[in-house]
């Protein structure tokens, strides 16, 4: 390379030619960089082409044209989506021609290419060959003529509407029409009772006659779904549900050609090239377990050769040359499926919907009622936190200072309740006061016993104590499990009031309240909480441990909002001209035309530990004017499952807990409480069974809307409010004034 550069110094250039050759040393430079082709500077008969790759939708046919203008070609290798070709010429002399090309442009649609060319040493001249195609896949071509053709494409009408005959939709990615029964889009499968009246169409019967005629089908197909795809148009992979049909699977292909992608679960893929008029026959494995799907592209990368060839090639046609463009047309495909009345029992049950266990209940709407606010509480907050109570308590050893530092401002014999005390790790901050707690979990009140603190089963929404007897209550993390009600399509936090309500009635006058509930908000006034600075750390307690605002293990359940300076992983892919499919892996190429994809990967933190466990089951009679009130639609929303360590999609979610080691057995904690999970690990001969995964709701509340709800609550007064490390906190007062 060097002493080509210093050859070329020594001719005097013109000012373009200086500007060619720069951009030729500057190309031969990327090439050797990301994809570690070496260029000579002695003439050779192997050129490599750079910008005149597929990638850059340059086609064979048109680079082919230009190259044969100076010589006669031997070899021409045009690897799939790269954005350059390499060139092999019977002489010499010819390459030397070729060499001369440098700088030649080509029209790409209504772009131009500019062509630079070195020499390289040799070209691997190794022609790509065939492949097997998935066991069970079969390829008629011109299983059809172009009469018969010509015939099928006349009978789908897309004009026509009449349901009674036929069921068409007009999908994202292209538009269907089914014939014998409808299949459902909503759920993968057909109504088997509820045939269309009009059956199939009866120029359909001869070609299906061929069928079993040739012995590609013993049974008559009874349903059929015609697929329309406009140029750029596809269909995402996907196995045709096996619940819904019999085995085998006919589709022929009418209009236009295509490239069909097969894959299978363990990576390997087949790329199929679908010839116009062609019959796909699909049993057996490549029905059962290879997906298949169309990208949507514009163009596809197609084997250059003789059409009555085997027509499969792989996926990955790095060491492939014989490949060229092919434009899509308006292609319309015939599926035709028999439609199954039993259960499957194939030999494929990782990806038979027949033989899956059932699918997990969906998750629960917003409640509607006092009832459904009670059984959404019970059945995603109190039986949680029984199941995970050895493990919650685990993680929940290190108080937040700020809550230390309310506790450590109580006179000496104070009288202090903790509403929600969980494993009772405040009842001991202050030797000074007389601590109680209360907790709705039974499992966690018996670790608080045994840490040998005072507490018993309660609901918050119903304290056993006497009226104004407290000098102090707290409530941390816990009102943001009480549930938010849709009621006459309006959302009240009826049943969060009702908890201030009653940590005001257990004040005495003159007695302060600290509450703290989870916010929206992880980063507030330009600052992160600690917890979103903090990379994930594996503890002894697994992937639901938390940092503490001191930087110790927290039990803060703050899950949250995305990390920024989460690691960007990018991959730089060639230029997909009007659709053509990308290698999300290749490097960048610094030659014109390539494109760069940028993929920012988030990290999934899953199952970061919430201190909020305590909620409260509705008492009947609650008759509290809603607080917050603002329009929902016409029916509650589904609540969705977060995920952990990301941004709230809503302020009423599941965030999951994934449980380590167990539930509420082996909690042998003593009062010093600690980091350490004494469950006892599994023995090398026990297998570890697969981690449980709750589900816990939350409503994370906005600025400001804990104050709110505090105010309309009579006699108590707001002393102050803050942000603390992804909450929103108040402390109250109360007047006596109710």
């Amino acid at each position: 390379m060097e002493s080509c550069c210093e050859n070329v110094k020594a001719v005097r250039r013109s000012k373009e030619e200086k500007k060619l050759l720069r951009k030729q040393i500057k190309a031969s430079h990327t090439l050797l960089k990301h994809e570690g082709i070496s260029t000579v500077s002695q003439p050779t008969k192997s050129l490599v082409v750079a910008n005149g790759g597929l990638g850059n939708g340059v086609s064979r046919e048109q680079l082919q044209d230009v190259l044969g203008e100076v010589g006669e070609v031997e070899i021409l290798v045009m690897p799939p989506h790269k954005p350059y070709a390499l060139v092999t010429y019977r002489s010499e002399v010819s390459a030397q021609r070729g060499h001369a090309l440098n700088g030649r442009q080509l029209q790409r649609g209504d772009q131009i290419v500019t062509l630079y060319l070195s020499y390289v040493n040799t070209v691997d001249s190794e022609l790509w060959g065939c492949v097997d195609l998935p066991p069970g896949l079969v390829l008629v071509e011109e299983f059809v003529s172009p009469e018969e053709e010509a015939l099928l494409l006349d009978a789908i009408d897309w004009t026509s509407h009449d349901e009674d005959v036929t069921v068409q939709k007009v999908l994202k990615h292209r538009r269907v029409k089914h014939f014998g029964y409808e299949f459902r889009y909503d759920n993968n499968n057909v109504d088997k009772d509820k045939p269309l009246p009009g059956g199939l169409p009866q120029v359909c019967v001869p070609v299906l006659e061929r069928c079993v005629r040739d012995r590609h089908t013993e049974v008559m197909p009874d349903q059929l779904t015609v697929n329309q795809y406009q140029s750029g148009q596809g269909i995402p992979p996907h196995v045709d549900t096996h619940s819904a049909f019999e085995d085998l699977i006919l589709s022929l292909s009418l209009g236009a050609k295509t490239v069909m992608d097969f894959r299978h679960p363990e990576g390997r893929s087949v790329a199929v090239v679908l010839p116009r008029r062609s019959l796909l026959v699909m049993k057996g494995e490549s029905r059962y377990l290879w997906t298949h799907g169309i990208t949507p592209r514009k163009f596809d990368v197609v084997p250059a050769c003789d059409p009555k060839s085997p027509a499969a090639v792989t996926s990955d046609l790095s060491n492939h040359s014989n490949l060229t463009l092919s434009r899509r047309g308006t292609r319309t495909s015939l599926t035709f499926r028999k439609v199954r009345r039993t259960p499957c029992d194939c030999g494929y049950p990782s990806a038979c919907d027949s033989q899956q266990p059932p699918a997990p209940p969906s998750p629960p709407f917003l409640p509607r009622s006092q009832t459904d606010a009670c059984r959404l509480e019970a059945e995603f907050v109190h039986r949680v936190y029984e199941e995970i109570a050895c493990h919650f308590s685990s993680t929940r050893h290190s108080p937040w200072p700020r809550v230390c530092h309310f506790l450590s401002s109580l006179e000496p014999g104070s009288i202090l309740a903790d509403v929600g005390c969980g494993n009772g790790k405040y009842l001991g901050v202050n030797p000074d006061v007389i601590a109680v707690g209360c907790d709705r979990s039974s499992a966690l009140v018996q670790i608080c016993s045994e840490r040998g603190f005072q507490a018993f089963v309660s609901d918050a929404l119903n304290v056993p104590l006497r009226s104004d007897t407290c000098d102090a209550c707290i409530s941390i993390a816990v009102i943001h499990h009480l549930s938010t009600q849709v009621i006459h399509h309006l959302s009240t936090q009826k049943r969060r009031q009702a908890v201030v309500e009653e940590l005001v009635r257990l004040l005495r006058p003159g007695g302060r309240a600290l509450i703290y509930v989870w916010a929206v908000e992880q980063e507030y006034n330009k600052q992160k909480s600690k917890y979103l600075k903090e990379t994930r750390q594996q503890g002894p307690t697994g992937d639901n441990t938390a940092q503490d605002l001191s930087g110790t293990a927290t039990d803060a359940h703050n899950t949250a909002q995305d990390l920024s300076g989460i690691a960007t992983d990018t991959h730089n892919t060639a230029q997909d001209l009007s659709g053509i499919a990308t290698d999300a892996h290749n490097t960048a190429q610094d030659l014109s035309g390539i494109a760069t994809d940028t993929h920012n990967t988030a990290q999934d933190l899953s199952g970061i530990a919430t201190d909020a466990h305590n909620t409260a089951q509705d008492l009947s009679g609650i008759a509290t004017d809603c607080t917050k009130v603002h329009r929902e639609t016409e029916s509650p929303a589904k609540l969705s499952v977060h995920t952990n360590r990301t941004a709230f999609n809503s302020q009423d979610l599941l965030v999951p807990w994934h449980l380590k080691g167990g539930g509420r057995g082996g909690c042998n904690q003593g009062r010093g409480g600690g980091s350490k999970n004494t469950l006892d690990p599994p023995t090398e001969a026990q297998a570890p069974a697969p981690s449980p995964v709750f589900h816990r709701y939350y409503h994370v509340f906005q600025k400001g809307e804990l104050e709110e709800l505090c105010v309309r609550v009579r006699g108590v007064a707001i002393q102050r409010s803050y942000h603390d490390q992804g909450n929103w906190c108040v402390i109250l007062k109360k007047t006596g004034d109710r």
